[in-house]
């Protein structure tokens, strides 16, 4: 029994040690103020950390409606595996945490978790923005066409670089323009 509790408080300076040696990185910055109304509608996901759902995704589109009860209705499709392949798609809903700028929603995928997502950037025109977390384990290039300037992309990548995120991880998203 006692030689349990020394493991146990072991294992557990362990951790408090290595948490302690983590590099802490400042919040993430968000837009200043998004404009619910304009941002709601369809964008391409031009680029992303992929998750285990969508590593295999083409023409990838995220859509957001705004309901009257103030939460987002979310819908992401996309193809596996080719521009021809199976459609997914997956209905989320998204709950407005900031109300001063509306940059920081919590995400509902599973009731009743809701993951963190962070409008990190939307140009002023609403064509492209970046959504990104506060952990910097995900994050998304999204934009209103199918395809953006290589300059624009690499700007947007630069951005994430310097709010801290490793964009190695970013995968371009094949998008073929096939309206749906």
């Amino acid at each position: 029994m006692r030689l349990q509790l020394i493991r146990n408080a072991a294992v557990a300076l362990c951790v408090i040690s290595l948490a302690a040696c983590a590099p802490t990185l400042p919040p993430i910055a968000t837009a200043g103020q998004v404009d619910l109304p304009r941002f709601m509608g369809r964008w391409h996901v031009i680029a992303s950390t992929p998750t285990f759902l969508d590593r295999d995704a083409h023409d990838a589109i995220e859509a957001y409606r705004l309901d009257p009860d103030g939460t987002i209705d979310t819908t992401y499709t996309f193809r596996r595996g080719s521009p021809t392949g199976d459609e997914k798609r997956y209905t989320m809903r998204a709950f407005v945490h900031d109300q001063g700028t509306n940059a920081v929603w919590g995400m509902q995928i599973i009731w009743p978790f809701r993951a963190d997502y962070r409008i990190v950037h939307v140009s002023p025109d609403y064509r492209l923005t970046v959504v990104g977390r506060e952990k910097r384990d995900y994050a998304w290039i999204m934009a209103r066409t199918p395809t953006i300037a290589d300059a624009d992309y690499i700007a947007l990548v630069r951005l994430l670089a310097d709010q801290g995120y490793d964009t190695t991880t970013l995968r371009r998203v094949p998008q073929s323009g096939a309206a749906r």
